[in-house]
């Protein structure tokens, strides 16, 4: 039987009973509420929220329920009988069990995505939580539907269809919650799991291999352009190439992503050529001869320097040598020029000769044919025997400005200019060089004269003069020295030890050939610069070498002529700068190999700090000394040649006939 709204029609849902009768019911009733209401919090029962139009529409339904019971109140009552064990799920309705999970969630004031909780899905415990007022207004049916289930008896809940009716409620609720908490994950991209744990993080049980940094490979790259994510080229290139990878490409490409490694360049450059590819919009914006003051494409500029020196500094080759003025040249100058303690060679050399052989050309030709065509003769000048080249790079000649030099002569009687100063100076990007050689007074107790030699130099060496000075408020009209970011003064300085031959001899048959403390503390120069009477604001590195003065020539013996002349050390290079820490000395040694002279060459190698420079100064534009470039490579391929047939003609002559 159903009525109308197709729900089945209560039979004996409420009746009227005795008094006995009621109040033994009653009795029972509270006891398997109380009961199951323990059961129900020990087994720890899941309930799940049901989203807003489902809790409504079960809601409608029970407040049906309970208008048609109020209306079969009169129903003709049954038998009463002791209730059996109530069954869990009519321990708590619905809205029961939700209005205890909000008001626990409530007062714990635990976050909605417990990971130990086992309830249903994170979205419909928000829902619960943000619209408790929905379940206050389910509340009365609620309790409605709790009284009739109270007083009504369990055989007749079975029999009748009133029972019938109450348990397909209960289905009912309990399908309506699965299905809303099935909703709620549905709706973040989960089914309904059955309140499954929530498992933890999986981590490796060891710490993975590091992956490294050149994962390209020569046989598979084919395009150009790669993810501009792969920016770590220069830490790539500078740890495995030093820093000669870091000139031989175009950093801005690294930069903008072109390129990733050293396949990716040469990928680039056989596209184009060999050369270093160059954007038009580059070219548009330079110019090589006028220069430009613009800070982004000039000449000089920041982007120009660091694609040349990312570090920003070079390395410079300073060295000295007294030659006595003899005619023979050594036959080979590799000791001298490039030594074999560094790696690489340097960005520039620079010579200073005093007393120079008689034919100076002849002598330049040989500094060329040994630094080979990589190097270009920048500019020399002369003064009496004075000499000085200075050689650089074939590829940094765009970088200087014009060179200028000047001369200074210490000795006005003497018709041959054998003491004096010559100075050359120009600007390499924006930082500006003066390299001074000299050959001062000589003897052993001359140390006022050689002091008058340097004043004399500083005042009287007119630098610069057209090149603009690069920071004119630090400079000083009556010291050269001070007109200049980088000063290296060079040369035969003549300063003695004073100490007589038989105590140096058995200082140095005594102590090893790196120290040579004991030395230095008779040197004049360094007790001279320490008083601050010459060479102000100079430095000179630390002295791990014999003395360079005097020697018999062809010997390694010093002087056994009458004389006896104390050995000292004469030659020296120093060196100053306007800005601290901008010359780091690498090298400081002389080459004892060359025996042609009474004095031994001594070099210093130099790491330098370079700034960037503007294009309104007087450009070079690439000049260098071309007729000497092609004698001295010419010369250099002639000795290779007449070495080969050397060695071809010693084999042909080792073979014996038997007669």
């Amino acid at each position: 039987m159903s009525t109308p709204n197709g729900f089945p029609q209560h039979s004996g849902a409420c009746v009227t009973q005795s008094t006995e009768g009621g109040a033994v019911q009653d009795l029972h009733a509270k006891k398997a509420g109380k009961a199951a209401k323990k059961e129900a919090g020990g087994n720890g029962v899941l309930t799940f929220e049901d989203p807003p139009s489902v809790g409504t529409s079960l809601n409608e339904t029970l407040r049906l329920l309970s208008d048609e019971l109020k209306a079969n109140m009169k129903i003709k009552s049954v038998t009463p009988r002791p209730p059996r064990k109530p069954r869990l799920e009519r321990a708590a309705s619905l809205d029961e069990k939700s209005w205890r999970r909000w008001r626990r969630f409530r007062t714990s004031q635990e976050s909605l995505t417990d990971p130990n909780e086992t309830s249903s899905s994170n979205g419909s415990l928000q829902e619960a939580s943000l619209s408790p007022p929905v379940r206050g207004r389910a509340s009365p049916c609620h309790q409605c539907c709790q009284q009739n289930s109270l007083h009504s008896s369990p055989d007749a809940s079975e029999a009748s269809p009133v029972g019938k009716s109450r348990g397909g409620t209960s289905d009912l609720g309990r399908r309506a919650s699965e299905i809303s908490s099935a909703f709620g994950g549905l709706l973040r991209g989960k089914a309904f799991a059955g309140g499954k744990p929530r498992l933890s993080q999986i981590m490796p049980a060891r710490p993975l291999p590091p992956m490294e940094l050149n994962v390209a490979s020569h046989t598979l790259r084919t395009a150009n352009r790669i993810d501009s994510d792969c920016m770590d080229y220069r830490h790539y290139s500078r740890h495995k190439f030093g820093r000669v990878s870091s000139s031989l490409s175009d950093t801005r490409l690294h930069g903008n992503g072109m390129v990733y490694d050293s396949c990716s360049t040469d990928s680039m450059k056989s596209t184009f050529s060999l050369l270093t590819p160059i954007r038009s919009k580059d070219v548009r914006s330079r110019s090589y001869l006028e220069g430009s003051l613009l800070a982004n494409g000039a000449l000089l500029g920041a982007e120009e320097l660091s694609r040349y020196f990312p570090d920003r500094n070079i390395g410079i080759f300073v060295a000295t040598w007294n030659m006595q003025g003899q005619k023979e040249l050594p036959a080979n100058l590799d000791d001298f020029l490039l030594p074999t303690d560094p790696d690489y060679a340097q960005d520039m050399y620079v010579i200073g000769v005093q007393e120079g052989c008689p034919d100076r050309r002849e002598w330049e030709i040989r500094l060329q044919e040994t630094l080979g065509p990589h190097y270009v003769m920048l500019s020399s000048a002369a003064h009496g025997v004075l000499y000085m080249s200075v050689f650089i790079r074939r590829d940094l000649i765009w970088f200087c400005s014009e060179v200028e030099y000047a001369t200074v002569t210490t000795r006005i009687v003497s018709q041959i200019k054998t003491k004096g100063a010559l100075g050359i100076c120009f600007t390499f990007f924006g930082t500006s060089f003066l390299f001074i050689t000299s050959h001062f007074t000589s003897g052993d107790s001359k140390v006022n004269e050689r002091k008058l030699d340097y004043n004399k130099t500083i005042q009287a060496l007119t630098l610069p003069k057209n090149v603009p000075d690069t920071n004119p408020y630090r400079s000083s009209s009556s010291d050269v020295t001070t007109r200049f970011d980088e000063v290296f003064w060079f040369g035969d300085f003549n300063f003695r030890l004073n100490k007589d031959r038989e105590t140096v001899d058995s200082i140095l048959n005594q102590n090893p050939e790196t120290d040579m403390s004991k030395l230095l503390a008779y040197d004049q120069l360094t007790s001279e610069m320490s008083r601050g009477s010459i060479f102000k604001g100079f430095q000179e590195a630390d002295i791990h070498f014999r003395p360079s003065y005097k020697f018999d020539i062809g010997k390694d013996s010093y002087d056994t002529t009458s004389k006896q002349r104390t050995p000292s050390y004469t030659d020296r290079v120093v060196y100053r700068s306007r800005y601290r820490d901008d010359i780091h000395a690498v090298k400081y040694s002389s080459c004892p190999v060359i025996k042609t002279s009474d004095h031994r060459p001594v070099f210093a190698l130099f790491r330098v700090k370079v700034r960037p420079g503007r294009d309104n100064i007087p450009l070079a534009a690439g000049q260098f000394d071309r007729e000497l470039y092609l004698i001295g490579i010419k010369r250099r391929i002639t000795r290779e040649l007449q070495k080969r047939q050397e060695q071809k003609d010693q084999k042909s002559s080792s073979i014996c006939s038997i007669s």
